[in-house]
């Protein structure tokens, strides 16, 4: 049977990089994913034309779609996407695709016929390539990954790399117990995966640094510092239990 998979694009006023980023992406999905494929592009809060670039695009392409929110919040506009999906993987990547689309297809492996519930790349993981990332950029990772495994004594190498996967089960659990709704997000769900034992898979990326990136790097530094306190004070939330399938009425 066919898997079928749902690459999320978050975005915040991406109205020049998103047409040639969805050109991009639907090639390569159309050469190469052999699976049932939908990009979904998920806007939150932009206030430039990025709304409307992405009804034209939706109409232009086969497969493609989008959401809008009115509140801003990559992560806010992550768990919408994956939790309205009813596909059975659902990814994400950022909108400047700095990470090599080729590595796209060992993410769904991992999950459609390795059984890992997660897959994530990884700029950290022995074979990963990592080009044109400033020192100032590179410190910062990599300090922040080793206080992630020396608080939470993790096993997954890079919780920031926005390049990831997981399975629909997963994230149904998973999602509604994370309470960030912005970058922390992917950090917060990785920790949260390890600790209740769900599998997670590290892809080494071969990734390209965008030097015009929106993200503001000491602002996200110091909310991911804040989201890490608030899960070593608060403690990791307990999964509900999973619901059991019924069988129908005794004859």
């Amino acid at each position: 049977m066919t898997t079928s998979v749902d690459v999320v694009l978050p975005v915040l006023n991406e109205e020049r990089d998103l047409p040639r980023s969805v050109a991009t992406l639907h090639q390569f999905l159309t050469d190469r994913c052999h699976d049932r494929w939908r990009i979904v592009i998920a806007d939150n809060g932009s206030t430039d034309n990025t709304l409307a670039v992405s009804q034209q695009l939706s109409r232009q392409y086969p497969h493609v779609a989008f959401i809008h929110l009115e509140q801003r919040g990559r992560g806010r506009a992550l768990k919408r996407a994956w939790l309205e999906s009813t596909a059975d993987i659902v990814s994400y990547m950022d909108v400047d695709l700095s990470t090599d689309l080729q590595t796209f297809p060992q993410l769904i492996a991992a999950i459609r016929d390795e059984g890992y519930d997660l897959a994530v790349g990884s700029r950290l993981a022995k074979g990963a390539q990592v080009a044109n990332r400033t020192l100032k950029r590179e410190i910062l990772s990599r300090g922040y990954n080793l206080i992630i495994r020396a608080v939470f004594f993790t096993r997954f190498s890079d919780a920031q790399c926005g390049f990831k996967a997981i399975s629909r089960r997963a994230a149904q659990r998973l999602l509604p117990l994370v309470q960030d709704n912005g970058w922390f997000l992917d950090t917060e769900l990785l920790i949260l995966a390890e600790r209740r034992g769900f599998r997670i898979k590290d892809v080494p990326a071969h990734w390209t640094d965008d030097p015009d990136t929106r993200v503001r790097v000491w602002r996200t530094v110091m909310g991911d510092l804040r989201g890490l306190l608030r899960l070593r004070v608060g403690g990791i939330p307990h999964l509900p239990q999973e619901p059991q399938e019924t069988s129908g009425p005794s004859s």
